[in-house]
């Protein structure tokens, strides 16, 4: 049961249930630590556990956000903490308002930018630890107390059962390719598709393909490939979307059987071997090297000449070529995503790392 809880597969397709645990688990501990010893509004430990915690964090930017939520946490209790002082010595409820609305403004101008987890922590602590600036100081501390507890728990969670945005990456980008092998092996099969089931499908991949882009940064970061590299993925997958779409809805799609015969005539060989080697990847990416399905590591395309565009009909000329870009785009990814395997299969190197 742990193996599979602990599988590339499980970790993907099930992430929110990982994450849900993670969150129950850590407020659990959270409750069990301030009522266990009795800690004063120990409620406002759980409250900032679940302010920390409660969004989806992939491994990969755990170290950033922790680094933002201490210093958003810090300084909203420090000036919490000041505000009580204020509120004591000079004794102006309106005062105090008035400068929690500036320090809310502040935090507000700063949410919206790089710094925005920081802003919007810093407020939010600042309300917890000084109420509306009539707490007493001892419940001040008390509060701060709390809040440190709280994030000293979440902070421990989110390390010890990590989300991986790679494996995300990997199966999303494993599902697309799959995708495209089968819109190119039913066009060329001579299937009937229909206008709208096009759409709906290239729509499916376009929108798998956009949450890829947002992953990027956290799968740089856990897999240690510039992030440069994963963008010049992501333009390949983009180039063969793009190229599969003009075929799918060009004349092609519309030729008659012996048109379409006559292409499969001088391009089967390879319609075939790009088919082969988008399902190659896929599965590589899905299982890694592990299994006996890899990247190849030269091209299986065949070679084809120029002059093979010659014998087909005049409106599948264009096809042709296209077809022999999609090829070549294809094959570019699959040597580029060779390059990084030892990077993004990280089953393989979390085997190496216990043998060593």
């Amino acid at each position: 049961m742990m193996r599979a809880v602990t599988s590339p597969y499980y970790r993907y397709r099930h992430a929110r249930v990982l994450h849900s645990l993670r969150v129950g688990l850590a407020m659990l501990v959270s409750i069990l630590a301030t009522t266990g010893i009795d800690i004063p509004h120990g409620i406002w430990s759980s409250v900032t556990l679940l302010v920390v915690i409660g969004g989806l964090q992939h491994h990969g930017n755990i170290r950033k956000k922790a680094a933002e939520r201490a210093a958003g946490t810090l300084l909203g209790a420090s000036i919490g903490l000041l505000l009580i002082l204020q509120q004591n010595l000079v004794g102006s409820l309106p005062l105090t308002y008035v400068l929690m609305a500036v320090v809310a403004s502040i935090c507000a101008w700063f949410a919206i930018g790089s710094s925005g987890y920081v802003g919007l922590l810093t407020a939010i602590t600042m309300c917890i630890v000084a109420g509306h600036g009539d707490n007493l100081i001892d419940v001040g501390l008390w509060r701060t107390l709390n809040v440190l507890i709280g994030i000293v728990i979440a902070l421990a969670f989110s390390f010890a059962l990590p989300l991986h945005a790679t494996y995300s990456w990997r199966y999303g980008l494993a599902a697309n390719l799959r995708e495209c092998a089968s819109i190119y092996a039913r066009l060329l099969d001579g299937e009937t598709i229909s206008e709208e089931e096009q759409v709906k499908r290239f729509l499916q991949i376009n929108r798998q393909l956009v949450q890829l882009r947002s992953l990027m940064p956290s799968v740089a970061k856990e897999i240690d490939v510039p992030q440069a590299k994963l963008e010049e993925i992501q333009r390949l997958h983009r180039s063969v979307l793009s190229s599969l779409e003009l075929l799918a809805t060009g004349p092609l799609l519309h030729a008659d059987a012996m048109a379409r015969a006559a292409y499969a005539a001088r391009c089967g060989v390879e319609v075939h071997a790009v088919r082969a080697l988008l399902l190659a990847i896929a599965r590589a990416l899905r299982f890694g090297r592990a299994t006996h399905f890899s990247i190849p590591v030269a091209s299986p395309l065949a070679q084809t000449h120029g002059d093979a565009a010659l014998a087909l009909p005049p409106d599948l000329q264009g096809p042709y070529w296209l077809g022999q870009r999609l090829a070549e785009q294809v094959d570019r990814l699959r040597a580029l995503l060779l390059e990084t395997e030892p990077n993004w299969n990280i089953e393989r190197r979390a085997r190496h790392a216990l043998k060593g």
